[in-house]
């Protein structure tokens, strides 16, 4: 058997994470550059970061799609996938910390933790990504270590344990105390070449330090035996101890070691290379995974992070390549996969070959013959994998955990400009929608319009410019449209008997129906309450069909009614006449007549708002949120600026960005994600009836 290339306790496979400007690209282009995985520097400001590679993030100066890369640091290897801080594109940090050992959180010194932040934060946690944080641009006026340090405490409830203590801040930021090995590390010179003198800690930080330390060897008592004991005992932790007891910690999502630095001066980089190799878990660190067997969905199945498992892997991204065509990112949880091999996809029970096996630096590739545990890569050959699927050894097969992605809240119209875009149109959108769960296409079958959805206006308008680069598609584009809901707000209850005599044999269903409100957020329940079998069991998967599509096209207004329980109460039916197509139908008109008596209401996305302003404009701020039909939520002063948090109808929001820059001078910062659907106000939902025609009106 072929060697590893790198030992698997030499591995790290981590994520590059934050809140939009934060500096998550330029720290990773930093590594990149100090691991000699890359011979100059990109910057984002000058539209050359290497893992930014796309034009529209080039001219952007932001990251929109998450892109994979590999360095060597002190004998490991470090898998790096750097995400998108941009709540637009939050689909692209879903998708990558699934697959991610570890996580490195990236904040302002200056602003802490921010909206865009906590988001990352608690997708990271739904996976259980173990996280260390990066506090960046120490050089800022206004940083503050201490106070970006307590923002995590006290927004993210995370025991966040400083592992170096910054020599200096603003333009005095020189240097940093390793509080682990009671050193100090101090940058001489400018520029890239930057030299790591170590030194005596400052005299005027020792006690700062000791005090620190005390902290970190309390922190790792909590996890870590050998620590409590000497701990209890008032023995000296050693450094190797502390290390391993932090690592523990961290691994177990009991705490977060803290580092700091300023990526864009090139202060801290190399350190934290260092505080990813003691921290962040290795493969073999990790849990072994557990998932389901494909066709008996109550049985587990197992997979340790070993090479000796069947071969079990997870494909997290679909992107398309003008020179090699459709790729498929994998991450490897067990086994070894070569070039050739026949893999099985298990939500579609289709096999297929791989053709080849690439290794990413970015936009660039390069073939190898294998990947094994561990390893995070590109496959040419699986054909029919979308984002999520499960790719294993055909005769093990195993089914891992399932991506969950939201549900688009904006929509706009496009047509295309001549003839010759129509066929082009749609193959760029199916291309496009394979990439991106989170956009969708569909075809509004009323005007014949093609209607495309997604996150938000800045994700269409990127998708749209895609579409024109990328595959020469022009497109009339309409205005952004909200994607509403519908709901009921009480229980109500429906009947409805279809018949068909049509000579010969015809068509009979009989259901008595209830619809109630279900929790936010579940969509669409099904029960079966009926007794005594007067529904045969055949036809009840029809009847909830038939309910679901029924939902699905909307009854007040033409939106998708969410959040809604449907049991099925009663009925009857025809020995001979009874089909599924006669239940479902019948099920479909029972909803109907049930929504009437059940209150319906409209539901919108509320967006999270968070603004950032000098003081002198908070009232304007306050003002425009208003207007906007905005709650504020609370505010905090962080010196001479003030955050601002509110939440606002998606609706209200549209051209927000240019608004906020004419109100406060362009001296305010932003940033906005989607929370959830709240409940439309009457006057407004009837308009919307009006504009759709519909006849409902609400009171």
């Amino acid at each position: 058997m072929v060697k590893r290339r790198h030992p698997l306790d030499k591995m790290r496979n981590i994520g590059i994470m934050a809140h939009i400007d934060a500096g998550k690209t330029t720290v990773t282009e930093r590594v990149l550059y100090y691991s000699g995985r890359v011979h100059r520097v990109g910057e984002v400001h000058e539209g050359t970061a290497t893992m930014d590679y796309m034009v529209q993030e080039r001219e952007r100066g932001i990251t929109i799609t998450s892109a994979a890369t590999a360095c060597e640091w002190n004998g490991h290897r470090i898998n790096i996938i750097d995400t998108p801080g941009h709540v637009d594109f939050t689909v692209e940090v879903e998708r990558c910390l699934r697959v991610l050992d570890g996580a490195v959180a990236v904040f302002c010194a200056v602003a802490g933790v921010q909206s865009q932040s906590e988001t990352v934060w608690h997708q990271a946690e739904r996976y259980g990504v173990p996280r260390i944080a990066f506090i960046n641009k120490m050089d800022r006026i206004g940083a503050d270590f201490g106070w970006a340090v307590q923002s995590m405490r006290d927004r993210l409830g995370v025991v966040a344990v400083p592992v170096q203590l910054p020599i200096g801040a603003e333009d005095t930021f020189r240097g940093i105390v390793d509080i682990v090995r009671m050193r100090a590390i101090r940058w001489v010179g400018e520029g890239l070449d930057l030299e790591q003198v170590v030194e005596a800690v400052p005299e005027a930080l020792e006690e700062e330090a000791r005090k620190a330390r005390h902290y970190a060897i309390e922190a790792a008592a909590e996890v870590d035996d050998v620590v409590m004991e000497k701990f209890v005992h008032e023995e000296t932790v050693t450094d190797a101890e502390l290390v391993a007891g932090l690592r523990k910690g961290t691994v177990r999502n009991a705490l977060c070691p803290v580092v700091c630095g300023s990526a864009l001066r090139n202060k801290g980089s190399r350190l934290l290379l260092d505080a990813v190799i003691d921290y962040l878990p290795a493969p073999s660190d990790i849990a072994a995974v557990v998932g389901k067997h494909p066709t008996q969905r109550d049985k587990d199945v197992t997979r340790q992070p070993s090479d000796d498992e069947p071969f079990a892997a997870l494909a997290f991204k679909i992107l398309t390549d003008s020179h090699v065509g459709r790729l498929t990112f994998i991450r490897v949880y067990s086994g070894v996969v070569k070039a050739g091999d026949m893999v099985l996809n298990t939500r579609i029970g289709k096999k297929d070959r791989l053709g080849r096996l690439l290794e990413m630096h970015a936009d660039e590739r390069s073939d190898v013959k294998e990947f094994r545990t561990g390893d995070i890569g590109a496959v040419i050959g699986a054909k029919n994998a979308s984002t999520g699927d499960t790719l294993c050894d055909p005769k093990r097969p195993v089914t891992l955990m399932m991506l969950d992605f939201p549900e688009p809240v904006v929509h706009i119209a496009i047509e295309p400009k001549t003839k010759a875009d129509q066929d082009k149109l749609s193959e760029s959108l199916g291309k496009l929608s394979d990439e991106d769960p989170t956009f969708k296409v569909k075809l509004n079958q009323e005007t014949g319009q093609t209607i495309i959805a997604g996150m938000g206006e800045l994700h269409l308008e990127i998708l749209v410019d895609r579409m024109r680069r990328e595959f020469n598609v022009h497109a009339n584009v309409g205005k952004p449209v909200v994607a509403y809901r519908e709901t009921v707000r009480q229980r109500g209850e429906g009947e409805a008997r279809f018949v068909r005599q049509t000579g010969g044999r015809g068509q009979y269903g009989h259901v008595v129906l209830a619809l109630e409100p279900a929790e936010r957020g579940s969509h669409f329940t099904f029960e079966n309450a009926s007794k005594g079998g007067v529904v045969p069991k055949e036809f009840v998967p029809a009847i909830e069909r038939g309910a679901r599509e029924a939902l699905e096209s909307g009854v007040v207004a033409g939106y998708p009614m969410v959040d809604v329980k449907v049991a099925l109460l009663d009925g009857s039916y025809h020995e001979v006449d009874s089909s599924e197509l006669a239940f479902a139908t019948a099920a479909a008109m029972a909803v109907r007549n049930a929504v009437s008596k059940a209150a319906p209401a409209m539901l919108e996305p509320v967006m999270r708002v968070e603004v950032i302003c000098p003081d002198e404009y908070t009232g304007e701020v306050m003002n425009d949120f208003n207007g906007r039909r905005g709650r504020l939520e609370g505010m905090e002063q962080i010196g001479a600026t003030q955050r601002i948090y509110a939440v606002v109808p998606l609706a209200e929001t549209f051209g927000y960005a240019n608004d906020i820059r004419s109100r406060t001078q362009g001296r305010a910062a932003h940033s906005m994600e989607y929370w959830r659907y709240e409940e439309l106000p009457a006057n407004i939902a009837n308009e919307i009836m009006e504009r759709t025609g519909s006849p409902y009106r609400f009171e």
